[in-house]
């Protein structure tokens, strides 16, 4: 199988999934009530699948699709304005085709960068529930052995969080202690057999079945109460894009992502 393929058994299995009754049965009922300023639209109401590039070297992991935004777009980050904020810096730094990201089918591609979630369905308040995160995993691992991604950036705290629980489960850390998530904060990461977790046997195995090392880079969501308050700026965002972009282009074996854009 191509790796389009494989995205494509992945993302079908996200789309279709029933596991947490708490998620469906929001997602569903926001899906059905909506937003005054989106009554005339459909809202896509499924869990939200990875999007971007199949052979990605940095995967971006943010927190749950917005009620509003994903949970009726259908795509990553699409929608709202913490995704008007997030691939305006993507393209700036070359890893987005254009600076907006309004709906699903609008010509925005990603390149070398890969939006995954640590929940797909939108959640309450957006708090999804440790047990609903676990649920979730099983879909990141599989996008993460197809990928084999040699940057992770974790947008906000939980995504943080989330993945360094993925690797303790797997062994390959053995606490959190010494990993502290704070804004342009970046680790090395062990590499590690994605064999040591649950991988359900309808989503197919990545190459090997191995996830290399890699490096965890640290920032804040961009969440609108984030970037209007000011506690998240435009440049903030492109000191991190531009340290990944430095640490992807020095990774042996790997070939670079698109030259960053001017963004003065």
């Amino acid at each position: 199988m191509t790796p389009e393929s494989q995205l494509a058994v992945i993302n079908q299995a996200v789309i279709s999934c029933r596991l947490c009754p708490r998620l469906v049965m929001y997602r569903e009922s926001v899906a059905s009530t909506k937003r005054r300023a989106f009554r005339g639209e459909t809202y896509w109401g499924k869990p939200v699948p990875g999007f971007g590039d199949p052979r990605a070297k940095l995967v971006i992991l943010g927190l749950a699709p917005a009620a509003h935004g994903a949970n009726r777009t259908g795509r990553m980050f699409t929608g709202d304005r913490s995704g008007d904020f997030l691939y305006a810096r993507l393209f700036e730094a070359g890893f987005a085709s254009q600076p907006v990201s309004h709906h699903a089918g609008d010509g925005l591609d990603l390149r070398g960068a890969f939006i995954s979630a640590t929940a797909r369905c939108a959640p309450p308040d957006n708090k999804p529930l440790p047990s609903e995160i676990a649920n979730c995993r099983q879909y990141l691992i599989a996008e993460l052995e197809l990928l084999r991604p040699r940057a992770v950036l974790a947008l906000g705290k939980i995504a943080f969080d989330g993945y360094l629980k993925m690797l303790m489960e797997c062994g390959k850390i053995s606490s959190r202690a010494g990993y502290t998530f704070r804004h342009g904060a970046s680790y090395a990461l062990p590499g590690f057999s994605a064999s040591c977790a649950n991988h359900p046997k309808n989503l197919p195995h990545g190459k090997a079945r191995v996830i290399p090392e890699s490096q965890l880079f640290a920032a804040y969501h961009p969440s609108q109460q984030n970037t209007q308050t000011g506690l998240v700026t435009p440049q903030m965002y492109r000191q991190v894009l531009a340290a990944i972009r430095r640490f992807l282009d020095s990774a042996p074996n790997d070939s670079a992502p698109p030259p960053a854009r001017d963004s003065r």
